[in-house]
């Protein structure tokens, strides 16, 4: 006779589940003389107990329980990172933590005040192909001569070198992109996804505000409230010197500066 399973998959669990058995993990595998404790009487479990934990956090018992347990309970950004301080979690440990939580680590420096990676900016003229770095407003921090070449009204000359602006203000972009409708959409759509976590930081807000005022185009497709992910694939050009030219468009995000994205476009043919 079969019998059937009855234990839950990867899949059916709720992140308030995954967050749960995250935490409950890491306690269990800390002892007590690692966090100062006494061994104290013999224990039912490994690591630490849940009420130690939850004293170590400054938190209700009762709380912590529930967080462990998998309950929709609001767990704050200042209680997650006293709960990795108490589970002394590392630093991918930690950001871990605050993925399942869908919080912010307080403790992360805001990748907008730190500047782009002089490795990745030295990166960018090594490529045979066109490439180039973009920030969190998509405005380009490097390129190489290919890239330049190609752009043309964006990265060469002396040009406004946000992305965004040139697709949607700049008469040569209208030329140059195949599909133009389709592919100014897309970025859009993009766009909406990449910027959610500083939607409301002042130059992100002011870029949208300027583009909803100077183009039509970019504010229908803003109201429209599309999202999706940056892909890459075929992108097609119509060059004013080299004719049509077809690449496959890679997009590459450098470990720890989410915020930055290095594009390469290979082919050409």
């Amino acid at each position: 006779m079969t019998t059937l399973s009855t234990e839950k998959h990867d899949t059916d669990v709720t992140p308030a589940r995954a967050l749960g058995d995250f935490i409950r993990a890491h306690r269990e595998r800390l002892s007590p003389l690692a966090v100062g404790l006494p061994p104290g009487p013999r224990r039912r479990t490994p690591g630490l107990r849940r009420e130690e934990v939850a004293q170590l956090c400054g938190v209700s018992p009762t709380w912590y329980t529930w967080i462990e347990q998998g309950r929709p309970v609001s767990a704050s950004a200042d209680a997650l990172a006293r709960i990795a301080v108490a589970l002394q979690l590392s630093r991918a440990e930690r950001a871990y933590l605050f993925e399942l939580a869908g919080e912010r680590d307080p403790a992360e420096p805001d990748p907008a005040a730190q500047d782009a990676p002089a490795a990745l900016l030295q990166t960018v003229s090594l490529i045979g192909a066109p490439a180039y770095v973009l920030d969190r407003q998509w405005n380009a921090l490097r390129w190489n001569p290919q890239a330049s070449d190609l752009f043309v009204g964006w990265l060469d000359g002396t040009h406004d070198r946000n992305l965004l602006t040139y697709m949607f203000t700049t008469p040569q972009a209208l030329e140059l992109v195949v599909d133009w409708e389709t592919r100014a959409r897309r970025l859009v759509a993009e766009f909406r996804a990449d910027s959610i976590r500083h939607l409301n930081d002042a130059p992100t807000r002011a870029l949208i505000d300027g583009l909803t005022a100077a183009s039509d185009a970019f504010a229908r497709f803003w109201a429209s409230q599309d999202v999706g992910e940056r892909e890459g694939g075929e992108r097609a050009f119509n060059h004013p010197v080299h004719g049509r030219l077809v690449f496959d468009q890679i997009t590459f995000k450098p470990a720890h500066r989410e915020d930055l994205k290095l594009v390469i476009l290979v082919g050409g043919a």
